[in-house]
């Protein structure tokens, strides 16, 4: 008996975007066609104003696409309000940023509780075991009480994480996570999306790094709104 056959996690169908500024038209995205299944560890490279970060906006619901369809989990994510579309990436995605977007006067546990009081998930009573549990999983449990401003950039993009893990979602999505880290810690945070991937997350990740880049599983090359290149790297 066959078994049946995966679903992508991720499909984006002829994806494009355009922005319009002072009656010109500049095409970021050009007819993108995309599948990344579960337990993928997906590398975008490319070079600044390739079309990475706009890929990966779409992908978040933090931008919207022009024409195409994209969807996500089963979801078709291009359908969504504004509304629908805050609930649904609760729940379904993690991201992580370049310069952490930790809130300055909220506690690295408070800090990982806030997509847990936005989505409901967990019981409000068990939010600050399971936001303890996220923070030990990244090494950071023994700094669950200290502010942002008290914790080196390594340390903060480890809570940043652990935030992005609050609600247990499929998929992290990270948007050159490694670019204000040296690169021992940069190392360590990556060794990290290496063990989340090998225990069933999905990680969609754009880096600079070219080192990096070698350690994912699937790397796309994006030059100017297209993926030119889509390489399986292990």
């Amino acid at each position: 008996m066959k078994s049946a056959p995966r679903e992508p996690l991720i499909t984006l169908r002829d994806v494009q975007k355009v922005y319009e500024t002072g009656g010109i038209r500049f095409t970021a995205l050009d007819e993108v066609n995309l599948e990344v299944y579960p337990g993928e560890f997906v590398g975008l490279i490319g070079k600044s104003g390739s079309g990475k970060t706009t890929l990966i906006n779409m992908i978040t619901g933090i931008d919207h696409l022009t024409s195409g369809e994209i969807w996500i989990d089963g979801t078709p994510i291009h359908t969504l309000n504004e509304n629908r579309m805050a609930i649904w990436r609760g729940a379904t995605i993690g991201v992580v940023f370049q310069f952490f977007q930790l809130l300055p006067t909220l506690t690295a546990i408070e800090n990982v509780m806030l997509p847990m009081d936005f989505c409901n998930i967990h019981a409000r009573a068990d939010r600050p075991d399971v936001a303890l549990h996220f923070l030990e999983q990244v090494e950071m449990g023994e700094h669950a009480y200290k502010l942002p401003t008290e914790l080196s950039g390594g340390q903060q993009q480890r809570v940043a994480i652990a935030r992005a893990l609050a609600n247990d979602p499929p998929l992290i999505v990270a948007d050159e996570p490694t670019g204000n880290l040296d690169s021992k810690t940069a190392d360590a945070v990556f060794t990290l999306f290496e063990r989340l991937v090998d225990e069933g997350k999905t990680i969609v990740m754009v880096t600079h790094d070219n080192d990096l880049a070698q350690r994912v599983t699937r790397s796309l090359q994006v030059t100017d709104g297209q993926i030119t290149g889509d390489v399986k790297v292990n």
